[in-house]
């Protein structure tokens, strides 16, 4: 089984920041690319960040200068600071693994449960 908690959503006001965090455990061989995800109500979820195992980032367009990903592969953890937050920001933030598992000949995608970020005055 694999497991992936994130951690670190929550109410901030418009330019504020917060950093969202996302570890993953269980039966785990390697770690390719990790993500992040979002979903405002009414939308489809959309890119925010994406890293590669090699440390190579993509960001969607709405977030470019403000977000900033990076990873911790003995952790196995990703990170996703937000800074000068925006209300449009506002959505529920998934966390994205894509993993090899032992005993497993093709990768394998996995989600965290999701974590609120509002962002309001």
């Amino acid at each position: 089984q694999v497991q992936l908690v994130e951690s670190g959503g929550g109410l901030v006001q418009p330019g504020g920041s917060l950093r969202l965090s996302c570890a993953a455990s269980g039966s785990i061989l390697s770690i390719n690319d990790m993500g992040w995800y979002r979903q405002a109500p009414g939308k489809e979820r959309e890119l925010v960040a994406t890293i590669t195992s090699g440390g190579r980032t993509k960001y969607g367009d709405s977030v470019k200068g403000r977000f900033t990903i990076s990873r911790d592969n003995a952790k196995r953890t990703v990170y996703l600071q937000m800074n000068s937050l925006k209300p449009e920001d506002t959505a529920v933030y998934y966390c994205n693994v894509d993993l090899l598992r032992p005993g497993v000949s093709w990768r394998s995608d996995y989600w965290g449960q999701g974590t609120q970020v509002t962002v309001s005055s």
